[in-house]
């Protein structure tokens, strides 16, 4: 049952994006070590469990949660998302926890820029004007023609698009379909589909590693309930502009834990991101 208490669902949004944060960098201490499949699968399967318990603990169980009429953009939605992760735990190995995070930023642009496409939605010139703003903020962290451009920098962009088809299909899905029902569909259709490949990639990991596993899938799952509850809490449209401090944390997990630097660049470019970002979920939340 949502509530209307603002103050408590920025505070649980914030925890939120700390939790994910440490996921984040959880990831990117492991994808250094194993690769990025066979730690997304075992994240998956731990994820997949708290979702079917969660389902459980429902009024009419499991088989009414899962109950869709809408099975293959449900399916797709859990396919996409599982895959968009295993591209994002890749560009933190390859780009670090900082420069990914200040591109992944422009995902709520790319949802509004692709709104009207996939949804039909209107979108005014002052939201395309930010969208274009944000890609500036994108092209001032990659600095083409101003250094030798690295393919794996577009590794984050594509990253946010997919997360934000992923975000689209799911606004999609809720005109016939509850949260939780998503929720459920989210978790198994995505586990199922790493598990087909996964084994494929398995590799031995070290004890102290296993450590380091687990606590990835309690920080994966734990972050997830906090979501809940601050949707539970509070508006989306009011706790939505809270979730860049996600960038934040993992800017200064980044920076603590793994020597990364901070570049002027990277600091105006995703500093351009987030505004854009925070204009364009404002005139959605004045006009929509």
């Amino acid at each position: 049952m949502q509530s209307n208490d603002t103050k408590r669902g920025i505070g649980l949004m914030i925890a939120t994006t700390f939790v994910f944060a440490a996921q984040d960098g959880i990831s990117r201490h492991l994808a250094a070590e194993y690769n990025v499949i066979l730690i997304v699968m075992i994240r998956y399967w731990f994820f997949a469990a708290f979702v079917v318990a969660l389902s459980a603990s429902r009024p009419g169980g499991v088989r009414t949660t899962a109950r869709t009429t809408q099975p293959v953009l449900q399916i797709f939605r859990g396919l996409l998302l599982v895959s968009e992760i295993c591209v994002m735990v890749l560009a933190f190995t390859l780009l670090g926890l900082i420069e990914s995070h200040a591109v992944f930023a422009m995902y709520p642009l790319l949802i509004a820029a692709l709104s009207g496409p996939v949804l039909g939605e209107s979108v005014g010139w002052r939201r395309w004007v930010a969208i274009g703003v944000g890609f500036v903020g994108v092209l001032i962290i990659l600095r083409p023609g101003l250094r030798v451009f690295a393919p794996e920098a577009l590794v984050p962009l594509l990253a946010a698009l997919m997360f934000a088809l992923y975000g689209l299909l799911t606004r999609r899905a809720a005109r016939d379909d509850t949260a939780a029902t998503s929720f459920f569909w989210t978790g198994v259709a995505g586990m199922v589909a790493i598990t087909c490949v996964g084994p494929f990639f398995w590799e031995p990991m070290r004890g102290g590693d296993w450590a380091w596993m687990g606590l990835l899938c309690l920080t994966g799952a734990f972050g997830h309930w906090l979501l809940i509850k601050t949707y539970e809490a509070a508006e989306a449209g009011t706790v939505q502009p809270f979730a860049y401090f996600q960038l934040v944390f993992a800017t200064i997990i980044g920076l603590a834990v793994f020597g990364e630097a901070l570049d002027p660049w990277t600091l105006a470019g995703g500093g351009l991101i987030v505004a854009a970002g925070l204009y364009t979920l404002f005139r959605t939340r004045r006009v929509g």
